[in-house]
């Protein structure tokens, strides 16, 4: 353990082996950082917080203080980040209201890039990218391989699928299907693009299944004017693979509804 000495860390707080605390960081009680986590300098970490292993955090990050949430009391709320994750500069991570499961959660091997913020009560999966001032609004639910364009920003309560990306300057309005590129439509507003090929053959899914994917998107957001109808024609015509029973039930559980 290596405590710079112009950092402020409290008694109460657990650091355990290998952690490495920068020059002028803060470090409230209740935050407890896994082995081998660094923190570059003026980082700001405030409880009840979990940190977890091998994590470098850079100068200006603040974790863990309260939601911006009009309705938050003071609850014994708090934030847990898992493993392995880069945090750049001035990114904000809230913790939780008490309106939900009381936790703001970010998994392991995640990237969050300069200034980007994930606010009160929201689900990060694994190997997410969040680019460059990225906003996701409180309560979204981001799904594991999941890329962000910079300046992009999500509607409280929305639901990013798995392996879906979106590009830059786009507003989040609805749920964005799994395997699929979005894009700013009019107004600025996400449109869906199709499945993101790309992506998707870069982390190795075969060629049938990307080709299901497009079929399967044909025939839902081409096709048929209902959501309802599409996706019962997908499950008709096209012999069902676990990609896409992942999308047909990402679609059918939408509460916010899915992006056109």
């Amino acid at each position: 353990m290596d405590i710079h000495p112009t950092a402020i860390v409290s008694p109460k707080a657990e650091l355990a082996s290998g952690v490495k605390i920068g020059p002028y960081c803060v470090i409230g009680e209740k935050v407890i950082i896994g082995k081998d986590t660094l923190l570059a300098s003026h980082v700001v970490i405030e409880g009840p917080a979990t940190i977890g292993e091998r994590n470098v955090i850079y100068q200006f990050a603040s974790l863990g203080t309260p939601p911006q949430d009009t309705g938050y009391r003071g609850e014994d709320t708090r934030i847990v980040i898992g493993n392995d994750n880069e945090i750049r500069e001035y990114v904000t991570i809230n913790r939780a209201t008490s309106k939900q499961d009381w936790e703001t959660v970010v998994g392991n091997n995640n990237f969050l890039m300069a200034a980007a913020h994930v606010a009160h009560d929201c689900v990060v999966g694994d190997h997410v990218i969040l680019s460059n001032a990225v906003a996701v609004a409180g309560h979204t639910v981001v799904g594991d391989h999941s890329t962000f364009g910079g300046f992009s920003a999500t509607h409280q309560y929305i639901r990013i699928g798995v392996h879906a990306f979106i590009g830059g300057k786009v507003a989040v309005t609805q749920d964005i299907p799994p395997f699929m590129m979005a894009s700013a439509g009019p107004g600025g507003r996400a449109k869906l693009f199709g499945p993101n090929q790309n992506g998707l053959r870069h982390t190795g899914f075969s060629r049938e299944v990307i080709a299901g994917l497009k079929r399967a998107y044909k025939i839902i957001w081409r096709d048929n004017r209902s959501f309802k109808d599409g996706v019962r024609q997908a499950r008709e015509e096209i012999e069902l693979f676990p990609e896409l029973n992942t999308l047909l039930d990402f679609i059918e559980t939408s509460k916010r509804g899915v992006a056109r």
